[in-house]
């Protein structure tokens, strides 16, 4: 028995387009990164690029479970001395790029490396339920309904 490697001719990807709203941030991010690796494919293979291209829209509206929201912060250096800063993840909800919350918890299960920014490449993220690629025709995949712990009402907590 011979252990099947897909070839670049033989892989065909697909456009999705998944809904956040509401979704809770980890279980999308999880969903996400597996399709974008290609994990879900009989086809897969670790060393080549075959997953699939996601379009996220209403990445604002995210949920995230207990006290994450005000608790959770993030920090970088400005590399000055003395220039630690920190933000939580309702800042940046609530700020000027609240798509970025979506991307970085994508990133952060995607392998490093060459393949992994390749793969990053075909995350699409955007506010608001519009988007620019409704010419690729992409299948609706629906995250909130593949379990019901995906999906949290925000006035449920």
């Amino acid at each position: 028995m011979k252990t099947y490697s897909a070839k670049a001719s033989e892989l065909d990807k697909k456009w999705y387009l998944v809904d956040a709203d509401g979704v809770v941030l980890g279980r999308l991010a999880a969903v996400i990164a597996s399709r974008l690796r290609g994990k879900h494919k009989p086809t897969y293979t670790p060393h080549m690029d075959c997953g699939d291209l996601i379009i996220v829209i209403n990445a604002e509206k995210v949920h995230l479970t207990g006290n994450k929201r005000k608790d959770k912060l993030f920090y970088w250096h400005t590399g000055y001395p003395g220039g630690i800063k920190e933000r939580t993840m309702a800042q940046i909800l609530d700020g000027k790029h609240p798509e970025r919350v979506v991307i970085k918890a994508v990133e952060r299960m995607i392998p490093r490396g060459p393949l992994g920014r390749r793969q990053m490449e075909h995350l699409n993220v955007y506010c608001g339920p519009s988007h620019p690629h409704a010419g690729q025709r992409p299948e609706i995949l629906d995250i909130a309904a593949m379990n019901p712990k995906n999906k949290r009402d925000r006035r449920s907590r």
